[in-house]
């Protein structure tokens, strides 16, 4: 009996001592963009087996991104179309039954899109 309470905690020990692998972003690429920009960010474990899906939230909505590539340590994203500008949070979304919404600390600023005036004024 004894052996077995030794056991156990030993093990549960050990457990504790693994670490957790959450995936993290800790960085984006251009860190701003306009509607169809693509960004890159970087992290640990992002990798297809542990994110199923990136969204930029405005804390009030979040808005699905289209994930272009995605490997362990960086994930290749654009922006889309339906995003209004501002201060975006990335938040990712894990694989699994069990799946998380996690907001990470990364933001990204989507910039106003030109007017065709300026646009015409400024290729003159």
């Amino acid at each position: 009996m004894r052996l077995l309470i030794v056991v156990s905690l030993l093990l549960v020990g050990l457990a504790a001592c693994l670490p957790a692998q959450v995936p993290q972003m800790n960085s984006v690429a251009p860190d701003s963009g306009k509607v169809g920009t693509v960004l890159r960010a970087h992290g640990v474990f992002l990798g297809r087996d542990k994110v199923e899906g990136i969204y930029l939230s405005d804390h009030t909505l979040d808005m699905m991104v289209k994930v272009l590539n995605q490997s362990d340590d960086v994930i290749e994203f654009r922006i889309p179309p339906s995003v209004k500008p501002g201060k975006l949070q990335l938040v990712i979304k894990t694989t699994g039954k069990d799946a998380y919404l996690l907001e990470q600390p990364v933001y990204v600023r989507v910039e106003e899109p030109k007017e065709t005036g300026e646009v015409a004024a400024s290729s003159k």
